[in-house]
């Protein structure tokens, strides 16, 4: 499976993902329309890419896309869910449906976390919310990320570049 930076054509299919990651249920919680206009969740890709923003795609062979991860820091007036400060960025992630459960979220949060450290100003720790109950969860603690807060229904994980996995 083909990893490759994110760019700005590639705006279009993060806003798929960011549907995908907010829908992980399985239910249509949200819509694209609902995503676009509400100030929390757009908030995750308005402008993208932003000057420090960075993230990758994965494709099929074929060029087909399975999914995204990216990052953006967030000011503490306007944080994200999974907000822990303003030099930490926060990611999403998101597996498209038919491909997920083939290691294909695994790759892709390796690969964002590896893409953080090469940066000129390297992103040493990065953040995330989950809700309980979503199974991502095991993915993130598998890979170093430890609970350091509570939002609602959904907990806020840290990953430092200590635990950052080998491969």
């Amino acid at each position: 499976m083909p990893l490759r930076p994110a760019t700005a054509r590639d705006a279009g299919l993060l806003w798929n993902v960011l549907l995908e990651a907010y829908n992980w249920t399985g239910e249509r919680r949200f819509t694209a329309e609902r995503l676009a206009t509400d100030p929390h969740a757009s908030r995750y890709l308005a402008g993208w890419p932003r000057e420090d923003d960075f993230g990758v795609v994965a494709e099929t062979g074929s060029g087909e896309p399975i999914g995204a991860a990216w990052a953006r820091c967030f000011p503490e007036d306007e944080p994200g869910y999974g907000f822990v400060a303003p030099d930490v960025p926060e990611l999403t992630l998101g597996v498209l449906p038919g491909h997920r459960g083939r290691g294909h979220g695994r790759a892709l949060l390796t690969a964002l976390v590896r893409s953080g450290l090469d940066r000129p100003r390297p992103a040493t720790r990065l953040s995330l919310s989950v809700e309980d109950g979503n199974p991502a969860v095991h993915l993130y603690v598998s890979l170093g990320f430890l609970r350091v807060g509570r939002n609602g229904g959904s907990d806020t994980m840290l990953l430092t570049s200590r635990a950052v996995p080998a491969s």
